[in-house]
């Protein structure tokens, strides 16, 4: 799949867990790359990346950074699980738009778009669906919400004819250097309580698949108008018990198994009080539960593939046991931040 250098790619979010990895395999290609972000990330320096500098609230920055690019992958945003309203508003739906309205103004060919499927979660199971389940009809997290709005932003640029979008979905990202997930069940993992039967099955994304998927997306887009303003689910096709794959990353890491276990209804109790105080009482950091978390860690989730092999040509390369002995190797290793 190497396009050469002719391209070049603008990557948002380019020292995020996606986005750097994404950067990485982008280089390796031999395309000429540029990272927008506001701070420089320090892996950055180590490859021939062009950096620029910005928020992306601000519109002249981002204008900059489209300027003279003719695909973009637009990997940033404010993650889950907390946070205020405002702030997510700002990074992901502002961001976005900002992003879409410099491509047009630059004629810039392509936009690939990282969204997550939980923009279509309701709080119940999701189990093998496609690309046309629904939005639901409320969120109880600030993050669903404005990725939904972000979305359907992009899909809409996507229909208009001067650019061509892409908007892939995939499902919590895990492997080596993971700053987010990974980092957080472990400082959890003393008081972890499985959620519910532990019988949910719940399909992930290693990072290797999640990055391959945003290349395979570009190639598609440029070779298929008629895939522009299209979603795609991405995982590994290997959905399992939640709980078994969180007792397996955590014995990556050296760590025992889970014990213990609330029932679904208790844990979207405790969730509901927890963001009642921390909201109530401004308290700082997350709380340690929310209803978005107990439901995605009590409910199962996992998608049917068939567009995103047919369409994108996307297969998963990295099994689920081949990306736990890296990660393991990673950990070992003590590449791993594992505060």
């Amino acid at each position: 799949m190497n396009r050469g250098g002719g391209e070049p790619v603008l990557v948002t979010g380019p020292g995020g867990f996606l986005g750097s990895a994404l950067v990485s395999a982008l280089v390796a290609r031999g395309r000429r790359v540029r990272g927008f972000s506001r701070s420089k990330p320090p892996g950055l320096s180590r490859l021939p990346v062009r950096f620029v500098p910005g928020d992306l609230a601000d519109p002249e920055a981002v204008d900059r950074a489209c300027r003279g690019v003719q695909v973009v992958f637009h990997t940033a945003a404010k993650p889950p699980p907390w946070g205020r309203r405002r702030d997510y508003v700002r990074t992901n739906v502002r961001g976005t738009r900002n992003v879409i309205d410099a491509c047009l103004r630059h004629g810039v060919q392509r936009l690939v778009y990282t969204s997550s499927p939980s923009v279509v979660f309701n709080g119940r199971d999701l189990e093998g669906v496609d690309e046309s389940a629904p939005y639901p009809a409320r969120y109880n997290a600030h993050y669903p919400a404005t990725k939904a709005e972000a979305e359907r932003a992009v899909i809409a640029a996507g229909q208009g004819g001067d650019l061509r979008t892409i908007v892939l979905r995939p499902h919590q990202i895990w492997g080596p250097g993971d700053p987010h997930f990974l980092p957080r069940l472990l400082r959890r993992a003393h008081r972890l309580r499985r959620i519910g039967d532990g019988k949910n099955l719940v399909d992930t994304t290693f990072i290797d698949d999640a990055a391959e998927a945003h290349l395979l997306a570009d190639r598609a887009l440029a070779e298929n108008a008629a895939l522009s303003g299209r979603v795609f689910f991405i995982s590994q096709g290997e959905p399992l018990p939640a709980w078994e794959m969180i007792d397996r990353l955590l014995h990556a890491a050296g760590r025992p198994a889970v014990r213990g276990s609330i029932s679904l209804v208790a844990a979207r109790r405790i969730g509901w009080v927890c963001e009642w105080l921390w909201r109530g009482l401004r308290l700082p950091g997350e709380p340690p539960l929310t209803r978005f978390v107990a439901e995605a860690l009590g409910t199962a989730h996992w998608f049917d593939l068939s567009a995103a092999r047919r369409d994108l040509g996307y297969r998963p390369r990295v099994s689920v046991a081949r990306g736990l002995e890296r990660l393991a190797r990673f950990l070992q290793a003590g590449e791993g931040n594992l505060r």
